[in-house]
């Protein structure tokens, strides 16, 4: 193990934020092999660890930078006099390094994080508005959905209430290979038996990659399907609905850890189409309606899937017999208002769905899912190539094997849910940038006064960039550097979550009117 102190390297401190008032408290690399320590200490000690070290800041201490080389510049539109000008080649480290923007967990932390903060915000502001969103949305109704995949064999599980795996009756009743058809154990969530099948053998693999396949569009068609039930619930032909309400959404994908995908969404009504599109819901249709039609929608949504390959067959594909759909207020679960389910936990729910990806799911190296991965590439070479037949429904499936047949978005939105991520990308520049001049001036800075110039979807039409960029590569010098720049990331994520607990300490003791403060918020150096 390797462990750099305050003591040892201050350098270090310096570019890495306290965890509350430890700032004694050391930054361990474990688990590191000869090689990767000696890269360590050489990059500690080395000259230029100071440009280094801020370099790495400047990206969030990402696992993964993308290296750039070349220059911009920036010139008046009006007079063409150059404003300002920037090369990598007066960076001290010769490139410009920026983010690999990777929403895994698995892959990069730092970005990850900063996807999943960005999917919050835009999930949460169509809840209960803000970043250019009325707080009116909070007023329609809005349903918190899980549509899963449906069986293709039964599998080990943890059960509600402690109870036991898959209890029969005739517990020796075996399938055709011979296996119990049932479990009596009680399986806690770390047991590494939880999500695989009870007989691989009869386990369905292949309509499994087939339904990831059609998963997009067995959504499609739920849309489809629950905006034609609204529309009969209403009284209004289905090309008329747009007239009287309109169904907003934000969905992201999850997998479970048998290998399947299912669907976790925030569904909205909103009133007719206007031009912020956040028109107030018909009265005729409440939260609860909404949650019955959004159940009634997943039951009815079939999609008929051609055969892979010539040995093939075709398939009727549905969504599963387990939905799970919450009336979702500001205030308390309509379905329970004892249990709360707020906004920002639904939000949260989902930007934490929304980075995680199926690494993540192999990470246990089950044999199961080793044989999915296994049946989606043995099937995608069996299937007509993109190559030979553009139109082959299958065509690219062998690109899409990595995720076991799924080739969907990992999160998406209407187009009226919310703010867009390119918004927030963009709002998030145009901060930094504010805050740059505000430190180079000491002219001091309010940025929630500003949110709306912020997200503004106008670009600076007094200026104009003029680049040419060129890749370098991707990642840190070696495994020593980026040692350390994945242990500064979890030491910032860290700090985030000390932060944000003590600001919720701090939000109930004002809410109770303790004026006894001992949680004071801190914003670190």
């Amino acid at each position: 193990m390797v462990v750099v102190t305050s003591t040892t390297r201050n350098q270090v401190w310096t570019a890495l934020p306290p965890i509350g008032d430890r700032d004694d408290r050391p930054l361990d690399l474990p688990q590191l092999d000869a090689a990767t320590q000696a890269q360590v200490v050489a990059r500690l000690l080395s000259p230029d660890f100071d440009a280094w070290s801020v370099a790495a800041s400047r990206v969030g201490f990402c696992a993964k930078p993308i290296r750039l080389v070349g220059q911009s510049r920036t010139f008046d539109k009006t007079t063409g006099e150059l404003v300002r000008c920037y090369a990598s080649a007066d960076e001290p480290t010769g490139v410009t390094f920026v983010r690999c923007g990777n929403r895994r967990a698995s892959e990069c932390e730092s970005c990850s994080r900063l996807y999943a903060a960005d999917t919050f915000h835009l999930i949460r502001s169509g809840v209960t508005g803000g970043k250019g969103v009325p707080a009116t949305v909070g007023e329609n109704p809005l349903v918190f959905a899980t549509l899963t995949a449906p069986s293709f064999g039964p599998v080990h599980g943890v059960r509600p209430n402690n109870g036991r795996c898959r209890p029969r009756r005739d517990t020796g009743a075996r399938c055709p290979h011979g296996r119990p058809l049932s479990c009596m154990a009680i399986h806690a969530d770390e047991d590494i038996a939880v999500g695989q099948p009870l007989c691989p053998d009869c386990y369905d693999y292949a309509s499994q990659v087939v339904w990831q396949w059609w998963a997009p569009e067995l959504w499609r068609r739920f849309t489809i399907t629950l905006r034609r039930m609204l529309a009969h619930h209403v009284g209004v032909l289905p090309a008329h609905l747009g007239d009287v309400a309109s169904v907003q959404y934000a969905k992201v994908a999850e997998y479970q850890l048998r290998g399947a995908v299912h669907f976790h969404a925030l569904v909205r009504l909103d009133g007719p189409q206007t031009t912020d599109g956040f028109a107030h819901a018909p009265t005729q249709v409440t939260a609860r309606v909404l949650s019955a039609l959004v159940e009634q929608a997943v039951r009815a949504v079939r999609v008929t899937a051609d055969p892979v390959h010539d040995g093939d067959v075709p398939r009727v594909l549905a969504l599963g017999v387990q939905v799970d759909t919450r009336p979702v207020r500001t205030s308390s679960r309509t379905d329970d208002p004892d249990r709360e389910l707020t906004p920002e936990q639904v939000a949260g729910y989902l930007a934490k769905y929304a980075t995680k990806s199926a690494s993540d799911t192999e990470a246990k190296d089950s044999t199961h899912l080793r044989r999915l991965h296994a049946t989606a590439r043995s099937m995608a070479a069996r299937a007509v190539s993109a190559e030979e037949d553009p139109t082959a429904p299958y065509g690219l499936l062998g690109k899409w094997a990595h995720t076991l047949g799924f080739r969907g978005h990992f999160a998406t939105k209407s187009r009226r849910y919310s703010v867009t991520l390119g918004a927030l990308r963009r709002a998030r520049q145009r901060a930094q940038a504010r805050i740059v001049e505000a430190n180079r001036t000491g002219t001091p800075i309010d940025l929630r006064a500003i949110e709306a110039e912020l997200l503004a979807d106008v670009e600076d039409e007094a200026t104009v960039v003029i680049g040419s960029w060129a890749y370098a590569g991707t990642g840190w010098a070696n495994d020593g550097e980026t040692a350390l720049a994945t242990a500064a990331a979890s030491r910032a994520r860290e700090y985030a979550q000390e932060r944000a607990r003590i600001r919720s300490e701090h939000n109930r003791n004002r809410l109770r009117g303790n004026t006894d403060d001992s949680s004071k918020i801190f914003t670190g150096r």
